[in-house]
């Protein structure tokens, strides 16, 4: 099969759902690293008119749009599942995809994990605390939200690991290292719990920002001659 290709900047939870993906299916990839000064520049946008990340290429096909990526490899690389068969369960797969997208990306990720995280080590901001303070109620809605949802399962949709965790765990994991996570998760250690048993996953740990900052640094270096 075709090698796959991810363009992306380091560290995306995003770029790091579909790399985790890759990786519970045992697939060859390589990392198109991507700067900050890349972004929304002319190679960008010829991968991605909106200027987002991750890109896959797989031969001669490209997709943007993580949602679509992971459901794509899962479709191409049928084994192991990663959606359920079940029209109930994959609904809520389905449900709880968008609930990252919509929600915990918007009112979590982007306003907490950019002033604790993205801003201060790629682009040496200083957290905007307002910005955070506003950002925590709702914040906290989707963390509630998760909770709920997850309930007393191993996994968020039941017994079996799904795509919804694949794109979920990246983003819990960045907001775990913020100081807001003790209060996002006070009253949900099932979320807690939930996070460590993603995070001792082999692709969890395989594509760790440390671990796909490095794979970047390799694509990078010149090739002997």
């Amino acid at each position: 099969m075709k090698e796959f290709i991810v363009h992306t900047i380091p560290g995306s939870p995003f770029a790091r759902a579909a790399l985790a993906t890759l990786e519970e299916k045992g697939a060859r990839y390589r990392l198109v690293p991507m700067t900050p000064q890349d972004m929304r520049g002319p190679r960008h946008l010829a991968l991605h008119p909106f200027g987002r990340v991750p890109i896959l290429e797989h031969g001669d096909f490209r997709v943007y749009e993580t949602q679509a990526i992971l459901r794509y490899l899962d479709r191409v690389l049928p084994r192991p599942a990663l959606t359920p068969a079940d029209p109930q369960f994959a609904a809520r797969m389905d449900q709880l995809m968008n609930v990252n997208d919509w929600y915990l990306f918007r009112d979590a990720s982007a306003p907490i994990g950019f002033q604790r995280v993205v801003g201060p080590l790629l682009l040496g901001l200083t957290p905007d605390e307002a910005v955070i303070a506003a950002a925590m109620p709702k914040a906290q809605l989707a963390f509630d939200e998760l909770a709920r949802l997850l309930s007393a399962n191993p996994f968020m949709t039941g017994d079996a690991l799904t795509l919804a965790d694949l794109i979920i765990a990246p983003h819990l994991d960045m907001l775990s290292g913020t100081p807001e996570w003790a209060t996002l998760t006070r009253a949900h250690p099932n979320l807690i719990t939930w996070l460590e048993r993603m995070n001792a996953r082999p692709s969890m740990q395989a594509t760790t920002p440390q671990r796909v900052m490095a794979m970047a640094q390799a694509t990078a270096l010149p090739k002997a001659s």
